[in-house]
């Protein structure tokens, strides 16, 4: 077996004993918990872009709003 396999199988049998031994402290089911992680991770990898967008928008609007001046070496 290679080792790229090897280290797979390691990280899918450990991994989903955290979720696991976390959904057995709250008392839920291991499902709900992995399904929450997923989740929780769209959201802040959504709510970051959303960030970026709008810090485009700011700045591009700034440049709209604000006339460029001409320049000395124009006359």
């Amino acid at each position: 077996m290679s080792p790229i396999i090897k280290l797979k199988y390691f990280f899918e049998k450990h991994g989903f004993h955290v979720s696991s031994r976390l959904a057995d402290k709250l008392g839920m089911r291991a499902s709900n918990v992995r399904l929450f992680f997923i989740y929780i991770t769209f959201v802040t990898a959504g709510l970051w872009f959303g960030v970026y967008l709008t810090l485009a928008f700011w700045i591009r609007l700034k440049d709209l709003i604000r006339g460029k001046r001409t320049s000395v070496f124009d006359l």
